[in-house]
């Protein structure tokens, strides 16, 4: 079954409870702060909260934010059940809860939970992990 990633049709779930069946699959989910939300992502997809970049200098100078870079580096804080082939075997995601990761500059859709921004990924677009 093949799912595209659309702007009006984000295959996402929201659930309050973990009662959600993945017909056989393991997914892994991290509770995300204090909000009772989870998100669980569909298929290849996995849940990254991006590193803050840093307003200071490093000698003390305090940038605003139009001259602070978006971070390319985060952690990944849930992972969906894989992508399937085309035989129908299920392919694990490569990316664990709780792996930090090197994110390709553009790309992922923002998903905001509560006050806090995460970004959508599919797996094969995470560029690395970093150890």
């Amino acid at each position: 079954m093949n799912r595209s990633l659309s702007l009006v049709n984000i295959n996402l779930l929201f659930a309050r409870k973990s009662t959600h069946r993945h017909y056989g699959t393991n997914a892994s989910v991290s509770y995300i702060g204090s909000s009772l939300r989870k998100l669980i992502p569909f298929g290849n997809r996995v849940l990254v909260k991006r590193f803050e970049a840093s307003a200071k200098t490093a000698g003390g100078i305090y940038l605003p934010d139009a001259d602070t870079k978006k971070q390319n580096e985060g952690e990944v804080v849930a992972v969906g059940p894989g992508a399937r082939s085309p035989d129908g075997t299920l392919i694990a995601a490569q990316s664990a809860v709780g792996d930090k990761v090197l994110l390709p500059e553009y790309g992922g859709s923002s998903v905001k939970l509560g006050e806090k921004e995460f970004f959508l990924f599919r797996d094969e677009d995470i560029l690395g992990k970093l150890e």
